[in-house]
């Protein structure tokens, strides 16, 4: 992945659908910081953008119930 798209949709490799609601700056760093929902619950999570689009592989990550390679990937 190579950018976050504000609005999409994206699937947890735990399972999690989330929406992308927008990207914030760190008030102490100035990093990029994406805040998404947890579709369902409301809840708002933040996510530093570089781990949010990590090319880790989490296929063998405990908890990986969607067998998805990427933490997170875009839903149709």
């Amino acid at each position: 992945m190579e950018k976050v798209e504000v609005g999409r949709k994206y699937k947890h490799f735990k399972g999690h659908e989330i929406e992308v609601l927008g990207i914030a700056k760190h008030s102490e760093t100035l990093e990029n910081m994406v805040i998404y929902t947890h579709l369902g619950t409301g809840d708002m999570w933040a996510r530093p953008e570089a781990m949010f689009l990590e090319d880790e592989d989490v296929s063998q990550k405990p908890g990986n119930v969607t067998g998805q390679k990427h933490r997170f990937e875009l839903m149709d």
